[in-house]
């Protein structure tokens, strides 16, 4: 029976340091890791903090938490701090620990609420890779109010593992997003240099054309080619600014502003409240933007729309509007279209908030609303 306990528990082991070694997606690993650690430990309820240098914080993953911590979409473990998170941020929690009485369950008893299911006590370890650190691995499990060394010491063995993992996976997402931006970069350069410049030698030619001859069928055929190759031209100029944003580097709002320009929308913009991004939110609230000022362009009938950006407590909202065509939306269905199914994901993936406001013949409202924390 022991040899058996001890075999099931390496085979653990090499479970997760597989995991850890081969993992791309930082929230599906800790998730994956931390069922595992616990089926390890015998132990019933864990929860994993990413936190920033700021000392901010995000549930990354959790399992078995009791009605009390996982109520109203976890409210009360994403909001406030507590001991723990206090220590590690003063750097007073550097290695694993037993934390007695844990805050957000006092805080849970303190309203009398009884739906802990018995959690009273945690164990927490830091998740370092050398120096740095990348936030706090939590476990427990009811009545238990006491962790011996040989668990801490297991729980500080693994979280290494863990801290390790996170730094990889770190730098190997900043690398593919700076190979990206450079390929970006690479294929708006090669767009520039071959197919613009030929659209604008079509264009010179079907004008050059249209003015040696004066049969006027052959007028009419080569004033319809300069046209098509001006559109064309226009929009191989919006795909090679929606590749390489080049005013991005002076804010969210010149980059708008002189998109909306080269759609030949007028954009009256309001700012309410500053903040400097994160690289990933701003770079997708502008690609969000772009979509939205395409559509209205495309779409509106209008060549008039609204900005309103609004930085309010820990989340930045943008609000495009405009007074055209707009259409048919019951947010019970499905998005009818790509374009918007594009923003959604995109403002989904930051954890934030999109939502359509359409009616016919009054215009269409886009919001999105996207916490600032990474």
């Amino acid at each position: 029976m022991e040899e058996e306990k001890k075999l099931e528990k390496n085979l653990i082991l090499k479970e997760i340091a597989e995991l850890l070694n081969e993992g791309i997606e930082i929230n599906h690993v800790l998730s994956e890791v931390l069922n595992k650690l616990l089926h390890l430990t015998g132990l019933n309820i864990g929860w994993i903090y990413l936190i920033n240098e700021d000392g901010s914080y995000v549930l990354a993953a959790h399992k078995s938490l009791p009605p009390a911590l996982s109520y109203h979409q976890l409210a009360p473990m994403c909001d406030g701090q507590c001991w723990c998170l206090n220590r590690y941020n003063d750097g007073r929690l550097d290695k694993a620990t037993n934390i007695i009485e844990c805050k957000r369950i006092e805080d849970a008893l303190k309203e009398r609420r009884e739906d802990t299911n018995g959690l009273t006590h945690h164990a927490t370890v830091p998740l370092r890779a050398g120096k740095e650190k990348f936030g706090l691995l939590n476990i427990g499990s009811p009545q238990k109010t006491h962790f011996q060394d040989k668990e801490l010491a297991l729980l500080e063995a693994i979280a290494f593992q863990v801290g390790t993992a996170i730094k990889r996976m770190t730098l190997t997402q900043k690398e593919q997003e700076l190979v990206l931006t450079a390929e970006r970069n690479r294929l708006a350069r090669d767009l520039h240099d071959s197919v613009n410049q030929l659209l604008f030698s079509l264009s010179l030619t079907a004008r050059g054309g249209k003015e040696m001859t004066k049969d006027e069928n052959i007028r009419e055929t080569f004033s319809c080619i300069q046209d098509i190759a001006q559109e064309a031209l226009s929009e191989m100029r919006s795909l090679i600014w929606q590749l390489r944003p080049r005013g991005l580097e002076n804010g969210l709002v010149s980059a708008f502003q002189q998109y909306a320009s080269l759609l030949g929308l007028t954009i009256h913009t309001t700012v309410k409240g500053v903040v400097c991004l994160p690289n990933s939110i701003e770079e997708a609230l502008w690609r969000i933007g772009q979509e939205a000022l395409s559509n209205c362009k495309k779409h509106s009938g209008k060549n008039e729309a609204w900005l309103e950006i609004i930085v309010k407590e820990a989340n930045i909202s943008i609000i495009f509007t405009d007074h055209g065509h707009g259409f048919h939306y019951d947010k019970e269905k499905e998005i009818p279209s790509l374009g918007l199914k594009s923003m959604k994901g995109r403002t989904e993936s930051l954890n934030g908030e999109f939502t359509v406001r359409s009616v016919p013949k009054k215009g269409t409202t886009i919001k999105i609303m996207i916490p600032i924390k990474e």
